[in-house]
């Protein structure tokens, strides 16, 4: 298989593969044991958009390969077939640009036809129905003719999915209300349909005939149940239903080559309805969320479709609070990692050691952390107790720690140098004992003024020039007081005027010292304030939109709820109804608890609590941070 890298690049991640065909995503042996194709998990570990993942179910040999070819806007692809053995084995994926938004990845779902008489093995089939639906955000149901009781009872596998999917860890004798929070918009669509859209002497929509064939019978025998639940399950597990017919393509020998039969070699009603359907899907299917409604990018895809397999292998039923709990693990520390390199290389592109201030690392730190902390949110999720969040912030902290140290040392290193320098030549004059004939201490001063004044004209000594030219000044003390008693030149006043005049001008340089290293100290206290201020704000932004997102997949559960009930007392089902009653105020009493601001509160009290934890004292320097710490800590 050929794949073309990149093919667009859209803002905000890395290009999407450009993937010429499709490959085997979840590969079923003939003994019906499945696994997850390493090659298929490569390709998605390369999209990191959030996905639009569309899946396609059904019998075998109804042409689901077509319309998945289709929707990739290739005549061919997915493998057609024209015999009566399943061309299809396992998953198929093929991940193409999103025609409408180029920010997603539409990834197309191409599952085995069910009911193969050579496999003969129901379970296999029930088990690629429930990864078909976990896996989605579209599901596409393909059927053959019409749908009457027949379609229905061949669509068991949906009536079994509560023993296939669990939502809750801890279990629920009913979770079928929770289904409609995560399953799949559900399509259903009808090949080769020979009847008239007319319900009682009308004419219905497609939608509408849907509705009608949906419809419940009253009654409680056995017969009256096996007609209702089918039924009853596509009701209540999906919010969003629709329904395709489709005329008959060609002729038989045409569409023994579909593959290769142009658009203006079948029926014109065919190819407008299929152009309807395409662009239905296209304009409608969301991308793929998580239970609490997260977003689902390439890389997370790979590593659900490994933790589904990996529960079937091993015998347990998948469980949606369990691998969501285990893909926030994976995507928080990826996230912590992303944001932490990132920070570091924004950090090590835009800072020039030595920095002249403090406040000139300060800012650029600042402006650093803020947009590798917008990285780090964008990424994460699920992040309880703020656990991973602390971790970028120690990771940040760490590694600005270092950069501080290193711009101490090199600033230290720079000023040294300039000032041994600019020393030399008095060096020189002290070996040849120029200072120590009379006047020779006036001379000294003159010197050593001179070589202040011009050090402290010297650009780019960095944040430790101070410091320095301190201990320059404190190790000339001892021979500037043998010069001033050695010159003759001086009198007794003199000399006692000139030591005043060198103290003054040492506690002036100290002064200068301490204060520089006050201000660092107050840089960092402002950094770390204004971290958490950062951090604050954005955990605020982040979890007012997790509340947000839970509120609409409420909503959604909420109106489907609503109108199920509407249809029911339609239908004459009073009792039943009534019973819904229950589950919609229940439904209405979390919505309130949800529209409460407490519990975004809640999420920043904890971060608060975890706030001292982020920043340790951040040395500047060997004596810097042994005063803040003194001194603040």
């Amino acid at each position: 298989m050929e794949r073309v890298l990149p093919f667009t690049k859209p803002s905000g991640g890395r290009a999407l593969s450009n993937m010429e065909q499709p490959v085997c995503l979840i590969e079923n042996s003939d003994s019906g044991e499945f696994r997850v194709n390493q090659e298929a998990v490569s390709i998605l570990s390369e999209i990191s958009q959030p996905v639009v993942v569309v899946a396609i179910v059904g019998l075998y040999r109804t042409g689901k390969s077509y319309l998945m070819n289709r929707l990739a806007q290739k005549q061919r692809g997915f493998s057609l077939g024209s015999t009566i053995q399943s061309q299809t084995k396992g998953i198929w994926m093929w991940c193409v640009p999103h025609p409408l938004n180029p920010n997603h990845c539409l990834v197309l779902l191409d599952t085995e036809g069910l009911g193969d008489v050579e496999k003969g093995d129901e379970s296999n089939d029930s088990w690629i129905f429930a990864l078909a639906v976990l896996l989605s955000s579209m599901l596409v149901y393909n059927s053959m003719g019409t749908i009457d009781q027949y379609a229905m009872e061949k669509l068991h596998y949906i009536t079994e999915l509560t023993e296939l999917i669990k939502v809750k860890s801890a279990g629920e004798d009913d979770e079928t209300l929770e289904f409609a929070r995560f399953f799949p918009a559900f399509v259903w669509s009808v090949r080769d349909f020979t009847l008239q859209l007319v319900h009682e002497g009308k004419k219905v929509t497609e939608d509408e005939y849907l509705n009608i064939a949906l419809k419940l019978k009253p009654g409680i025998s056995k017969k009256v149940q096996d007609h209702n639940l089918p039924r009853e399950c596509i009701r209540n597990y999906f919010p969003t239903r629709k329904c395709f017919v489709f005329d008959r393509p060609a002729d038989k020998e045409v569409m023994e080559d579909m593959d290769q039969t142009p658009d203006f070699s079948l029926h014109p009603d065919f190819v407008r309805q299929v152009q309807g359907f395409v662009k239905y899907v296209y304009s409608t299917a969301q991308i793929k969320r998580l239970k609490g409604g997260f977003k689902v990018s390439g890389k997370m895809l790979g590593t659900l479709a490994l933790t589904y397999v990996d529960a079937i292998r091993s015998g347990t039923i998948p469980c949606l609070e369990s691998t969501v709990h285990t893909l926030a693990q994976i995507e928080n520390t990826a996230a912590v990692s992303e944001a932490v390199k990132a920070y570091e290389e924004m950090m090590g592109e835009q800072v020039r050691l030595p920095t002249e201030t403090v406040k000139e690392l300060s800012e650029i730190h600042n402006r650093c952390q803020s947009q590798a902390l917008q990285l780090f949110m964008k990424r994460c999720f699920k992040d309880e107790g703020q656990k991973y969040q602390q971790e970028f912030m120690n990771g940040v902290a760490e590694i600005y720690s270092t950069m501080c140290k290193k711009n101490c040392q090199e600033s230290e290193d720079k000023s040294t140098s300039i000032i041994l320098e600019l020393g030399a030549v008095m060096k020189d004059k002290i070996k040849k004992g120029s200072y120590t004939k009379p006047g020779g201490y006036a001379e000294y001063e003159r010197d050593l003024e001179a070589l202040v004044k011009q050090y402290r004209a010297t650009q780019g000594k960095g944040i430790q020039a101070e410091q320095v030219l301190h201990s320059f000044r404190e190790s000339q003390k001892q021979l500037s007081e043998s010069l001033r008693q050695a010159d003759v030149n001086m009198t007794e006043g003199e000399k006692k005027l000139a030591a005043a005049q060198e103290r003054a001008e040492l506690a002036e340089q100290e002064r200068k010292r301490v204060k520089e290293e006050k201000q660092a100290a107050q840089q960092l206290l402002e950094d770390q304030k204004r971290a958490m201020e950062e951090s604050l704000t954005q955990l605020r932004k982040k979890a007012e939109q997790d509340q947000l997102n839970l509120a609409q997949e409420h909503q959604k559960v909420l109106e489907q709820r609503l109108q199920e009930q509407q249809k029911l007392l339609q239908e004459g089902f009073q009792g039943r109804a009534g019973e819904m009653q229950q589950e919609i105020d229940s439904l209405k009493k979390q919505q309130k608890d949800m529209e409460s601001p407490s519990i975004v509160d809640m999420v920043l009290d904890t971060a608060i609590l975890a706030a001292p934890g982020y920043y340790k004292a951040i040395p500047i320097g060997a004596k810097v941070g042994k005063f803040l710490w003194n001194k603040y800590c």
